[in-house]
């Protein structure tokens, strides 16, 4: 952690120290004696194929192919023809550390003997996956544990049970931060809570409590968890039951339950009785006590609500404006948190204002998703929850965020331009590239175009002119060793271009969190002239305005700005623009369009009995009579020419569902795991849906659903997201949600329209719109044979900064020659076809 973190990182601990550390003590006491593991066999990984977007990597080709053994110290590993690394042998310190460069971004390999088959809980420092013997599993790459002061508690997040086997087992680990430790405990409860990951709410006293939260459950037997049942108990009030969700044997999943009682009268902590009851509802499998926050409807407190993501409980935190309580509206500050940061420590980093409320969302965890893909949901899924909850001034919302959490605020403001009145970003970061975290491809191929033009959201210097739309104060230290101050004067070359409402204030001799006054609140976030500047701000509002610029690269993330919706483009994932002016004397609209097919207008102050003018790029005028029932008037460019269009049939692409790979993973997805392959088959397909749910439960706060293909039911729920593992001869569900899909994954072969791949070591990735659904996607994560599925297994397609376009196949050759090894590429077509689609090969 970055030095000038470490106070955040120690009131982090401080503020959650009532609700952690009494869960802490249960969870260990069920644990042993800790086995920790000293000697290691280590790898360094070239550093130039650490950042790359597709590295060049023979372990894990070993892995994929099967033909991975255990190494001894001295076996040399080539890369390419320049590159050749070593295995070396490595003893950890007194404390169990392993330290050194190789540990920043290579392999370890550590071994265990036992003379009988185990089940342990495996718990792993700093690294970012870990094989056991040949299974992925999730890894602690943002160490949540032994990173505080030695007066601190040392406990963990990651506490994943693991299978050995008798003899000698073999444990690889993709190591990222430059030390690892690993310690392996013999439990005493197969099934217990790790209360060391907890979501709770806080209660607000003279305020009935009805709230949701959860904890993690570790399933360290071979059944699968089902139909039981979540007591919780709150001081005296009668237990709340709630029906759990399945948890697949041999792995984690953070579980919801419900936490009601009578308003709380003191502040102070209140307990919470917490058991997990078999189905047969006699036996208690696990049990433990946790406490929870009763604070005034004045001070800082956690919120918690459903994600329609999926279906997990998340947090958001809030300081509530000061002073007596009226009808007058407040303003909305949304405050986005840097890396490492809670949400609540987020907040307890300003004064209250007396005229608006400070709402801070996670991003799903203290570092989350960069505010990118689940972190800009996570945002937008509090923003709007607090604009229900609180009596907001629309006019008067807007975003700041620190660090991270300025990148954030570059993001959003560039994004959702029309949300915010202004936006001041802090310390923050451009992008993954310009802050040398993400390589990007060198004279690149068509492939290589194809996959930077899905990653194109990340970017937000290519929306940068929507900023136009509201004030921008952009705050940064001077001596930042974190953010370079160079990343927001980037910003403020391209401002100074064509904006003419921004501000930026680099104070001298500050590093990366600053806070010089006595005053309540941090300097580097609750910087008076900042919020001086929103005080100036609001929005207009689309009523009110008569034009609209506004950019977009993906309609499906961002479509709308006041009263114009973008919502196709000619060429998918390219940036697309409109200028557009409404005059409602004539009632005439006018403008030009770049990269667009299909427009919504959505027009004020009609006069029904009057035809609407359009002219748009030139072309020769539509007029429209507008029906009095209307809203909206869409239009279609075909063959150039812009044409009167009706609604488009939900079926196609648009806003609500646009692509690309990611998209499928929201309104609550689930994975179903296909079972119909051989022995070896059917275990990837569990092994991979396992390693993917644990990844975003660590990463993303997740709970996800993990399901056979022979106990789905196609028919049921069918606006909820679906990844399939497996292809149609080996996945049940195949083809019932991709029986006619233009891409095909079989034995040996991958078609995609009316081209054939061959080969029974190709991985298929694909995003498809789920049958009798509007909104929702099935996403398959495919192969042709045991080899190309195992080659899906480390695709970053859960992380943020990676992207992946409608459709990609890859062959082995990726491991050895990056983008060469990309067999095919592309997006669908508006109508979510090949033929209309645009897709580069590679042959």
């Amino acid at each position: 952690m970055k030095q000038e973190y470490r106070l955040i990182a120690l009131m982090k601990w401080v503020i959650s120290f009532a609700i952690f550390f009494g869960g802490a003590d249960l969870v260990f006491a069920q644990l042993s004696d800790a086995i920790v593991l000293k000697e290691a066999l280590v790898l360094k990984f070239p550093d130039k194929y650490r950042y790359a977007v597709l590295p060049v990597d023979p372990i894990e080709l070993q892995m994929v192919s099967g033909t991975w053994s255990m190494p001894l110290a001295g076996d040399r590993v080539k890369f390419d023809a320049e590159e050749t690394s070593t295995w070396e042998s490595v003893i950890a310190d007194e404390d169990g550390w392993f330290r050194g460069k190789s540990f920043g971004g290579g392999y370890a390999c550590l071994s265990y003997q036992t003379d009988a088959p185990q089940l342990l809980i495996l718990e792993g420092m700093t690294h970012e996956m870990v094989y056991v013997n040949g299974k992925p599993r999730a890894g602690n790459r943002y160490q949540y544990a032994e990173e505080f002061e030695s007066w601190a508690p040392k406990f963990n997040y990651s506490l994943l049970p693991v299978e050995m086997k008798k003899g000698i087992n073999n444990l690889l680990f993709r190591c990222n931060r430059g030390q690892l430790k690993v310690k392996l405990h013999k439990q005493d409860s197969m099934v217990f809570f790790n209360s060391n990951d907890l979501t709770v709410p806080d209660l607000i006293i003279g305020e009935s409590t009805a709230d949701w939260a959860a904890i993690v459950i570790v399933n360290a037997t071979e059944s699968a968890l089902k139909n039981c049942t979540i007591s919780a108990a709150l001081e005296s009030n009668p237990p709340t039951l709630i029906t759990a969700p399945v948890i697949q044997p041999m792995t984690i999943r953070k579980i919801g339950f419900r936490v009601k009682g009578q308003p709380q009268h003191e502040k102070g902590e209140i307990q919470v009785r917490l058991k997990l009851i078999d189905v047969s509802g006699k036996i208690n499998l696990a049990e433990t006590t946790l406490i929870l926050r009763s604070v005034h409807p004045h001070e800082t407190h956690r919120c918690t609500f459903i994600s329609g993501v999926d279906g997990s409980v998340q947090y958001y935190a809030v300081n509530p404006a000061r002073g007596e309580k009226s009808e007058e509206p407040k303003a909305l500050f949304l405050s986005l948190h840097g890396a490492s940061v809670e949400a609540i420590n987020q907040v307890n980093a300003y004064d209250a204002k007396t005229w608006g409320h400070i709402v801070a969302p996670t991003n799903r965890r203290p570092y989350g998703f960069n505010w990118e893909d689940w972190g800009r949901l996570d945002g937008l899924e509090v923003l709007a929850i607090a604009q229900q909850k609180f009596n907001i001034d629309p006019d008067r919302i807007y975003l700041t965020g620190h660090s991270m959490g300025g990148h954030g605020t570059w993001q959003f403001g560039a994004m959702y331009p029309d949300q915010f009145a202004a936006i001041g970003p802090s310390a923050g970061w451009i992008s993954f590239w310009s802050y040398g975290v993400r390589e990007s491809f060198e004279n690149s191929n068509p492939v290589e175009n194809m996959l930077t033009r899905a990653s194109l959201p990340s970017n937000p210097l290519a929306l940068a002119d929507n900023y136009r739309q509201h004030g921008v104060y952009i705050l940064h230290g001077s001596e930042d060793d974190n953010v370079p101050a160079e990343e927001s004067r980037q910003m403020v070359a391209h401002l100074e271009k064509s904006h003419i409402d921004f501000v930026y204030h680099e104070e001298k001799g500050a590093g990366h969190w600053w806070d010089y006054s006595d005053a309540p609140g941090a300097d580097c976030v609750d910087w008076a002239p900042l919020f001086d500047f929103f005080a100036r701000h609001a929005r207009p509002g689309k009523t009110r305005l008569r034009q609209v610029d506004f950019m977009t690269v993906n309609p499906g993330i961002s479509a709308t700005c006041n009263w114009v919706t973008i919502e196709n483009q000619i060429e998918q994932l390219k940036i697309s623009s409109v200028s557009l002016r409404y005059d409602p004397g004539v009632q005439r609209v006018t403008g030009s369009t770049q990269n667009v097919s299909r427009l919504a207008l959505e027009v004020c102050d009609v006069d029904p009995e009057k035809t609407i003018t359009v002219e748009i790029d030139s072309q020769t005028t539509t007029e429209i009579l507008l029906p009095r029932d209307a809203s909206k008037i869409w239009l279609e460019r075909r063959n150039g020419l812009w044409k009167l269009s009706s609604q488009p049939a939900l079926s196609e692409k648009g806003p609500h569902r646009y692509g690309t790979f990611k998209d499928a993973f929201r309104n609550r997805f689930m994975f179903v795991v296909g079972t119909k392959g051989s022995k070896q088959e059917n275990q990837w397909a569990l092994n991979k849906a396992r390693f993917d749910a644990e990844w975003f439960w660590y990463q993303g706060n997740g709970s996800i659903d993990i399901i056979a293909d022979v106990d789905f039911d196609p028919s049921a729920d069918v606006d909820r997201g679906i990844i399939l593992y497996g292809n149609a001869h080996t996945n049940a569900a195949w083809q019932a949600l991709l029986g006619d899909s233009p891409v095909q994954v079989r034995k040996g072969i991958v078609q995609i329209g009316e081209r054939k791949l061959r080969g029974d070591d190709l991985a298929c990735l694909f995003i498809r719109p789920r049958p009798g659904s509007d909104i929702a996607c099935v996403a398959a994560v495919s192969g042709t044979g045991l080899v190309g599925m195992r080659l899906t297994d480390r695709r970053r397609y859960l992380s943020p900064g990676y992207a992946h376009p409608d459709c990609i196949v890859y062959s082995p050759e990726i491991l050895r020659k990056g983008s060469a090894g990309v067999r095919a590429a592309g997006f669908f077509g508006n109508d979510w076809r090949v033929a209309s689609g645009d897709f580069v090969w590679n042959e």
